[in-house]
């Protein structure tokens, strides 16, 4: 018998204030467009494919719903590109060896 923990929630608290104000916006994005194309929560719910709740949680900015809850519903209302543009490349593919290097710096070290 598999026997698994339970999730790790996030606090509110414990997320960065820029992180917390972004899922916000997000979340109000996603509601706007949700309205505003005249899909029901109940709609949008069935294409993303979450419960009602974590649409709920998804409109208010909660910092405990999965990324791709989020990006799922900017995909289906048509505003992922917009919401959420590609990096640039060169913020993560490799160089032309194939390996990506990490600059150190004298006296730098791998505490952030």
């Amino acid at each position: 018998m598999k026997v698994s923990m339970p999730r790790k929630m996030l606090s509110s608290a414990s997320v960065p204030t820029l992180v917390s104000e972004r899922l916000a916006v997000w979340g109000r994005a996603i509601r706007t467009q949700r309205v505003r194309q005249r899909i029901t929560a109940d709609q949008l719910c069935v294409r993303v494919g979450v419960s009602r709740a974590t649409l709920s949680r998804i409109e208010h900015g909660d910092a405990a719903v999965n990324v791709a809850g989020y990006m799922s519903a900017f995909l289906v209302l048509g505003i992922l590109d917009e919401a959420m543009p590609l990096l640039r490349p060169a913020l993560w593919s490799p160089d032309e060896n194939g390996r990506v290097r990490a600059r150190r710096e004298e006296g730098a070290d791998d505490y952030f």
